[in-house]
């Protein structure tokens, strides 16, 4: 019984040994199966790394240290009509962060405020913009360093992922002088990025926010060029190779003169007010004055807080482009337009006399209508109602006409619509009728109000812009242009190409004697005993046509029997106007100027006028002489 016990055992243990075994050999297989797969898999793998897709993970690994990036191209200087550089740019330095190789962000921009480089405003900036950008581009985070700044940085840069680098910044060199004309330049919004072309934008951080900056942005931002940049580890360019060249913008050649301008911005200086004189033969504008002004340097990389509360709290509005964009009654200076509508639509002759005893009254009706003269200008015909601004003559004639033959043909003279300046913002004023009133008022037109619109007040407005066009077409003769302030464009190469200047418009003229009449008008305004701006002629050195305005800001009641100036607060005060050409035969200028609450027309705004031109007339004679 034992011997069978052991044999029994015996035989379970071989029986489990082969057990064993041929798990063992069965789990080796598996195993081997699984290492063989896992090995196909792998050199599947590796080929697909490295045959297959070779190229696109080569592109891949270059890209973690090359990378291609934009270059900014060198913005288009600005000059004058004389080659006075009005605009340009200065090489700088600023300080930029590439977040891909700055590990910690918040730590390194708060390290860098202590060392002095950045304050907190610069950082308010940086996380505001920085949304703008890709991990890999280089942010700025603060602009035009000093070399004391930039020397600091270099020998003690212990900033992983910062770097200082060259840019070009705008300035304006003439400071605060034809800002309304040039405008400016600041920082890249959103809305920005959405206008402008994204491709040839990337990596552009400035760009034209007002005026002739504005209007020719793409002329002089250029084309964008490319460049590979290579870094290290640590994110430092070790290697940069020019792929494309970058073109540089346009220069632009205006047809301001900067002399004119500086000249009638010395004279409108502490007040409110706006010079505009063109070129009677082309359009162009030689001087676009608009004061108070600022300086446009202070956008450039950021205003600051004081000047910008500076410009935003003043009461001057500094801002405004009075030029194209204030509003005024015209007041007397409108006259000669008016005259013209009487004489063209047959209303009247240039023989036609009405009596002025210093008031105008209309049938059945009670107020009266004051002259400017309280005794009155007597009998007067057309020549002498301009000569000496007489507001009875054109009460008489505006009433006459009515109102509907008085817009039709103000409306020739291109008065509630824009002028079509090239530069942004422009105001088309206002030229009321029935239906303007009856959609803009919801009352019904008055007959008394069609006498003060013949007189340039009322509902009335116009920018000084846009009376300088009518001068210069009545001067013309009806030739109405479109005026303009780009002369000619300069490319790379240094070829200089006119602008091209729109056709002009010709005014209907059914007798060319009535123009004339007009124009004797506004001479004898000058040089007659009784012409209202008959002091301008003393020491003129060139023969000149003009008409003086007044024009009120507000009503007199029934109550107020006499207009006193100094009893006036000073908005209130009336608006100075003078409008002219020169010479009167074969006129080369015409001028229009505004001068606001400075009162009489002719002792305020005349003698201004006078200065201004005098300033072209002895150019033009200097450049005459031998």
């Amino acid at each position: 019984m034992a011997s069978r016990s052991v044999l029994i055992i015996k035989m379970q243990s071989i029986n489990n040994v082969q057990f064993e075994n041929k798990t063992l050999f069965s789990r080796l297989r598996l195993a081997l199966i699984f290492i063989f797969l896992l090995t196909t898999l792998l050199i599947i793998r590796i080929y697909n790394l490295q045959i297959v897709n070779h190229q696109y993970y080569l592109k891949k690994s270059l890209d973690n240290q090359i990378r291609t990036m934009p270059i900014t191209p060198s913005r288009g200087k600005i000059f004058d009509r004389n080659g006075n550089v009005l605009a340009t740019n200065k090489l700088a330095f600023r300080l930029t962060l590439t977040q891909e190789k700055t590990k910690n962000i918040t730590k390194t921009l708060q390290q860098l405020k202590q060392s002095g480089f950045i304050n907190d405003k610069d950082i308010k900036s940086f996380n505001q913009n920085i949304k703008h950008y890709q991990k890999f581009h280089s942010i700025p985070i603060r602009y035009n360093l000093n070399e004391i700044q930039v020397a600091k940085f270099l020998i003690s840069n212990i900033f992983i992922g910062v770097n200082i680098e060259p840019y070009f910044h705008r300035i304006y060199p003439n400071q605060n002088s034809s800002v309304h004309v040039i405008g400016y330049v600041s920082r890249m919004s959103k809305k920005d990025q959405l206008i402008y072309d994204k491709k040839n934008y990337l990596g552009t951080l400035f760009v034209g926010k007002t005026g002739i900056e504005k209007q020719y942005e793409i002329l002089l931002h250029g084309t964008n060029g490319l460049q590979q940049i290579e870094r290290n580890v640590n994110g430092r360019v070790i290697h940069t190779k020019i792929i494309k060249p970058a073109i540089t913008g346009k220069n632009l050649y205006l047809s301001i003169d900067l002399d004119m301008q500086k000249k009638a911005e010395t004279l409108l200086k502490g007040k409110r007010g706006s010079i505009v004189v063109i070129d009677v033969k082309n359009g162009e504008i030689l001087t676009l004055v608009s004061t108070p002004i600022y300086n446009p340097n202070w956008f450039v990389n950021g205003i600051s807080h004081t000047n910008y509360n500076q410009l935003q709290t003043s009461k001057n509005i500094p801002q405004l482009n009075r030029a194209i964009q204030g509003l005024y009654p015209p007041g007397s200076t409108i006259k000669p337009m008016v005259a013209l509508a009487g004489l063209e639509e047959g209303v009247i002759t240039n023989i036609s006399s009405t009596f002025c005893p210093g008031y105008y009254k209309l049938p059945n009706v009670k107020r009266k209508f004051n002259d400017w003269k309280k005794t009155g200008h007597g009998h007067v015909n057309v020549k002498d109602s301009i000569t000496q601004s007489c507001d009875v003559f054109f009460y008489d004639l505006a009433n006459k006409l009515g109102i509907d033959k008085l817009h039709n043909n103000l409306d020739l003279f291109n008065f509630g619509r824009k002028t079509n300046i090239d530069i942004p913002g422009e105001n088309p004023g206002i030229l009321p009728s029935k239906v303007w009133k009856k959609i803009n008022k919801h009352k019904p037109w008055y007959r008394g109000e069609t006498l003060i619109t013949g007189i340039g007040q009322g509902f009335i407005a116009v920018t000084p812009l846009q009376l300088a066009v009518a001068t210069t077409a009545i001067a013309n003769k009806g030739i109405l242009f479109q005026p303009t302030l780009l002369k000619n464009t300069q490319a790379s190469d240094d070829i200089i190409i006119e602008s091209k200047k729109d056709s002009h418009i010709q005014i209907p003229i059914k007798n060319i004697q009535n123009w004339e009449d007009v124009i004797d008008g506004m001479k004898q305004a000058i040089y007659a005993p009784k012409g209202t701006a008959r002091k301008l002629n003393k020491g003129l050195t060139y023969t000149l046509a003009g008409k003086t305005g007044t024009a009120q800001v507000f009503s007199l009641d029934n109550t107020i029997k006499q207009y006193i100036e100094a009893k006036l607060d000073e908005r209130l005060r009336d608006h100075a106007l003078f409008t002219g050409f020169a010479p009167t035969e074969n006129p080369e200028i015409a001028i229009a100027i505004i001068v606001e609450n400075a009162g009489n027309g002719s002792s305020k705004a005349a003698p201004i006028a006078r200065q201004v031109l005098d300033v072209y007339f002895n150019k033009q004679l200097n450049n005459t002489l031998p």
